[in-house]
């Protein structure tokens, strides 16, 4: 039997594992798959990462192989919480602070938030977790006058949360994504293999009278989410021919 084979058997083994078990189930190692298969490691990782591709598992760096969680869906310009969005499918959403500071404004931060270049914001970095599986990190910038209200525990729980009890009622986002490779920094804190991909989203969030909250850069897992928006015909977004 061929070493294409044999990988292909590997793969649909793996496939009725995971049609059997639960999300988080550990599955078979590399090392696992090459005694029971008699075959080199390049061959049982070729077979985890066919399934790693059909979003089936996976990989944890320096844990191990798992079944993957279905994605989660994310709706483009939405200013529902990640706190929210997470409940309201069933999961457990917490964060994991990496760091917590006053600075000052970039021009991006500037133009987002409508204030000065350099005025004093509020910085607040974190890793969102889903059931303690690393989802996202998200790094928000909020104008100094908004984050006084908040106190040091708000900025460990929602931040929707804490803008709402404050008077601001999030209303409205608008949302640009990218693909691309991540960084070093972000697989040490999202668990993830070398050349994964993530999702860029960069988002500036409005309160009901139409004033930026929040100038947010979040780098999502891309084989944890699923991106959904909205379209328009051009008429209604006032362009196109009528």
């Amino acid at each position: 039997m061929s070493q294409r084979a044999v990988y292909l058997d590997i793969a649909e083994h793996l496939r009725e594992l995971v049609a059997k078990g639960e999300p988080g189930d550990l599955l078979p190692s590399d090392a696992e798959l090459c005694d029971q298969f008699n075959v080199s490691r390049m061959t049982a990782r070729q077979a985890v990462q066919l399934l790693v591709h059909e979003h089936l598992v996976e990989r944890r760096r320096g844990k191990g192989t798992f079944i993957a969680k279905r994605r989660v869906p994310r709706s483009l310009g939405s200013p529902l919480s990640f706190t929210e969005s997470m409940r309201v499918r069933g999961l457990h959403a917490s964060s994991t602070m990496i760091e917590r500071r006053l600075g000052k404004a970039t021009a991006d931060d500037a133009t987002a938030l409508g204030i000065v270049d350099g005025d004093p914001v509020s910085i607040v970095e974190r890793v969102r977790l889903a059931d303690d599986v690393p989802m996202a990190i998200e790094r928000a910038v909020i104008p100094a006058d908004i984050a006084a209200a908040f106190d040091e525990d708000t900025l460990d729980g929602s931040l929707h949360r804490a803008f709402t009890d404050a008077g601001h009622l999030p209303s409205k986002a608008d949302a640009e994504v990218s693909a691309r490779l991540a960084t070093d920094y972000e697989q040490e804190h999202l668990d993830l293999e070398p050349a994964s991909v993530v999702l860029s989203e960069e988002r500036t969030i409005y309160d009901q009278d139409g004033r930026p909250l929040e100038h947010t850069t979040t780098v999502y897992v891309a084989d944890r989410y699923s991106f959904t928006a909205v379209l328009f015909p051009h008429d209604q977004a006032g362009g196109g021919d009528g």
